[in-house]
């Protein structure tokens, strides 16, 4: 007995596949399956999270719909792959937050930009009034120190669920701890990831409606990846800046934080942007359409999170600057307070389900 039907069913399309063994060239997904000859939970939710949902499969499956085993691995894996999500989080109270992402994800947002608007009006009028290329005027509306103290506090809570989620996860599929420190699996784990080798469909790209296979969606992937990377980078150079060198923001605007928030804060606009557009050109039948809502939303915030940030470099001379900064500062704390609870997740399970992949192909080798 499995714990949901959509692992019942997962259950099921792995046993025909594993008979079959027509796809195994196409992903990790298929090699994994063949290690095995029956499905617990927690190789199930494995398998899930090792599918990079390119398609491929579907597309060449002699047995998918409308054949009467109807097998559909990338809907069903998707599925589950989002019910492990919730089953994973922590704490267990705040899993329902996977449950109506959008709407969790838009009232978090509304509640924190509406709070940092009423705190920065809480200021009086002459902070909010501060010519933006006062020295450190940023932190004449909010103090560094405060900022500092509330952003390091909201990263902290979403980088311990985060970990203590992907432990569960980790626990869950049976692996050891001494895996994630194995170099080789590690290390292949990482180039796996950072390329996104399996999101080729085996060579010829992801597939959509019209079935001609491209490799747009990784392209999207990379520059949204990347441009989160640069973004993160951004704000690292930016703390050693300030306690290190003793520079306060803001920064010309051809200093390296600046430099990197933008490029990463383009990367963030463009590549959201074209998955959603990509999202929209798949087949439907491959898609898990109850959680469109996720996929939106966490797209929705990191578009917004760029845009507000390079509206706010562009106008940070002009007197908008106070409302832009309230705008920018509500959106980025939402985004962190969600993350352990929105598709950001999925990034993270993916890589350790990429390592256990490749400490069982060194095995099995």
């Amino acid at each position: 007995m499995h714990a949901s039907d959509a692992l019942t069913e997962a259950d099921r399309l792995m046993t025909v596949c594993n008979s079959c063994r027509y796809c195994e060239g196409l992903c990790a997904v298929f090699p994994a399956m063949e290690m095995r000859r029956s499905f617990g939970d927690g190789d199930l939710n494995y398998l899930a999270n090792l599918c990079h949902a390119c398609g491929a499969c579907y597309v060449d499956c002699q047995f998918s719909p409308p054949h009467e085993f109807n097998v559909n691995v990338p809907k069903t894996l998707a599925i589950v792959r989002a019910e492990s999500w919730e089953l994973y989080a922590w704490p267990g109270f705040l899993a329902g937050l996977f449950r109506r992402n959008g709407v969790a994800i838009a009232l978090i947002t509304a509640i924190s930009v509406a709070a940092f608007l009423f705190l920065f009006m809480r200021a009086g009028d002459v902070a909010m009034v501060i010519p933006a290329d006062a020295p450190a005027s940023f932190y004449r509306i909010m103090p560094h120190n405060v900022m500092a103290g509330l952003f390091g506090g909201a990263f902290a809570f979403a980088l311990l669920a985060l970990v203590m989620s992907l432990r569960n996860f980790w626990l869950d599929i049976g692996e050891p701890v001494t895996t994630l420190a194995a170099p080789k699996p590690l290390w292949q784990a990482i180039r796996d990831a950072s390329t996104l080798r399996y999101l080729d469909g085996g060579g010829v790209g992801c597939f959509n409606a019209d079935e001609r296979p491209d490799d747009r969606r990784r392209f999207y992937h990379h520059l949204t990846f990347y441009g989160f990377l640069l973004c993160f980078a951004a704000t690292s150079v930016g703390t050693l800046y300030h306690y290190l060198l003793g520079r306060e923001a803001p920064y010309p605007l051809w200093d390296l934080p600046v430099v990197l928030g933008t490029l990463g804060g383009v990367g963030l606009i463009v590549g959201p942007i074209g998955l959603a557009r990509a999202k929209r050109q798949r087949l439907p039948d491959m898609v898990d359409k109850s959680r469109s809502g996720m996929d939106v939303a966490f797209i929705l915030m990191l578009v917004l999170t760029s845009v507000s940030g390079l509206a706010l470099l562009a106008l940070r001379s002009t007197p908008a600057m106070s409302g832009l900064l309230a705008l920018h500062l509500g959106i980025v704390f939402a985004l962190f307070v969600t993350l352990p609870y929105s598709r950001f997740v999925h990034g993270l399970y993916r890589f350790a389900a990429l390592v256990r992949y490749a400490r069982e192909r060194e095995v099995h080798r």
